[in-house]
């Protein structure tokens, strides 16, 4: 099923693998699984949103910045660690839709929806890699700011809002594949991954669908480092002169998000059956 991005519902999705939450204990008041499934389902239905929240922390996690003028620029090797680790984060959504079949691993926000449940590929390291890739892809944007503090409530925040998610998903999955979940989910961490025991995947890696699926990621991931850059800039040193590197990196992820919308909505070329 599917970011800070477009956050996504995972093809298999908690924390923990209940069965359907009662409704209420005595006395009428609810119990605590079933104020989690409730709070799960609105999260989930407006989890593409919810991320915005982050501006005002965002916000006050620059204001160092202001107090900092004169102060040296943000060095271009923590730069360049930050990109990595949100890229790595890209990375791992890469190999969610390089592999998954259509209908499993989308961005459907009103219902559940899994045709399949995924085990083998990235799923066989761990069961919500969609949600691991959104956590490196905020790491890196939070730890450029340089503030410990911020990076500490991305992660509470983080934290806090998926379980809920990946509990009334997994709740689903249980309901829908039963059995065959339950196996998979006691061979298969939650959250971080093993490294053994790949399973090769059915279907063969699929660059059309990666470009298709995740081109929006790769120039929103972009486009924050660019504003972050600028932001550091006019904050701590009065300057709107960017990093000739952001730049450019700014305008390649402009260009090729235009390009790939034309590829995709215009001439119909990322689209591949059964993905």
């Amino acid at each position: 099923m599917t970011t800070p991005i477009d956050p996504p519902l995972d093809g298999n999705t908690a924390f923990f693998g209940v069965a359907s939450p009662e409704q209420t204990t005595s006395g009428g008041r609810m119990d605590l699984k079933h104020h989690f499934a409730t709070s799960g389902h609105w999260l989930f239905r407006w989890r593409s949103f919810l991320p915005l929240v982050l501006i005002a922390p965002v916000a006050i996690a620059l204001i160092p910045f202001t107090r900092l003028r004169g102060a040296p620029p943000v060095p271009w090797y923590w730069q360049a660690f930050c990109l990595f680790v949100s890229m790595a984060g890209l990375g791992v959504r890469v190999l969610v839709a390089g592999y998954v079949p259509a209908k499993t691993s989308g961005r459907n926000t009103r219902r559940q929806r899994a045709h399949a449940l995924n085990t083998s590929g990235i799923y066989s390291l761990v069961r919500h890699p969609l949600y691991v890739g959104n956590f490196l892809i905020g790491l890196g944007w939070s730890l450029l700011l340089l503030n410990p503090l911020f990076v500490f409530v991305y992660v509470l925040a983080f934290w806090l809002y998926y379980e809920r998610i990946m509990l009334i998903e997994e709740d689903f999955l249980q309901q829908e594949f039963g059995e065959a979940f339950s196996q998979w989910a006691a061979r298969t961490p939650t959250f971080l991954p093993r490294t053994w025991h790949w399973l090769r995947p059915d279907l063969p890696f699929s660059l059309r669908t990666v470009i298709r699926r995740e081109y929006h990621g790769f120039c929103l991931i972009i486009l924050v480092f660019v504003a972050l850059a600028a932001a550091e800039n006019l904050c701590a040193h009065r300057s709107r002169i960017l990093d000739p590197f952001w730049q450019w990196a700014g305008l390649v992820a402009v260009v090729a998000y235009l390009f790939v919308r034309v590829l995709r909505k215009q001439l119909r070329l990322l689209s591949l059956k059964g993905r």
